[in-house]
């Protein structure tokens, strides 16, 4: 019974977490009408205009890419959709892995050298480039290689790193509704997107493992006693 509660649980929460994503991605592109043509009073391209001429080769590319990277992302997790439609899966896929190598990663990490928040931000946004970059590639080798768990899980990290756009989003409305105002939020708030999920990862990747390692070890006793007998 409380296998069953555990796994509504979990779908329960992927579902929230897909909505959330739905909803900020929404919420963001809604703004693109702030940058066709570009308004330099807007927020987030304010005090952009000395150098925008140059800026703007990897911002529209990456503001075009980088929700459908989301939303791709959220088709190619789903399990669902990985076993009805593979064909699919790998056609999404490789154009997935495209983008993110050719598109998002290597505007992301043009845009991170004229980060707004400061040099901090700045080495957080052009590492979170670059990671996301490493995990695509690595899961395209991986699924090469006909080894599809490590594929799956070097996919899913991408797809974490994907969603550090999601959560810079709510740590800022967190901080907005909370009245924080301080130098410090933004560089802190760019490296916490993606660390905190991708951290959170991890260590539920080594609980599994070692979760299960501890009911293997107790079959086998179980089984050298029955023996015993």
């Amino acid at each position: 019974m409380s296998i069953i509660r555990s796994a509504k649980l979990q779908r329960a929460l992927i579902w929230l977490a897909g909505l959330l994503i739905l909803r900020v991605t929404v919420a963001v592109t809604l703004g693109y009408s702030n940058y066709f043509p570009p308004n330099f009073n807007s927020e987030f391209l304010r005090g952009r205009e000395d150098y925008f001429s140059s800026y703007q080769w990897a911002f529209y590319p990456h503001i075009a890419s980088g929700p459908v990277s989301l939303i791709i992302g959220m088709i190619l997790i789903s399990k669902q959709f990985r076993l009805r439609l593979p064909k699919w899966h790998r056609f999404l896929g490789r154009i997935q892995v495209a983008s993110i190598l050719l598109i998002v990663a290597p505007s992301g990490l043009w845009m991170a050298y004229y980060a707004s928040t400061g040099t901090v931000a700045a080495i957080g946004f052009a590492l979170l480039a670059v990671l996301t970059g490493l995990c695509a590639a690595l899961g395209w080798r991986a699924a090469v290689r006909c080894r599809f768990a490590v594929h799956r899980r070097w996919m899913l990290r991408c797809f974490l790193l994907l969603c550090s756009a999601v959560s810079l989003r709510l740590l800022g409305g967190l901080a907005t509704v909370c009245g924080v105002q301080s130098e410090w939020f933004d560089p802190l708030a760019s490296w916490a997107s993606w660390i905190v999920p991708l951290s959170v990862f991890e260590l539920s990747g080594l609980f599994k493992v070692s979760h299960f390692s501890r009911l293997d070890d107790s079959v086998r006793a179980g089984k050298l006693g029955s023996a015993g007998d």
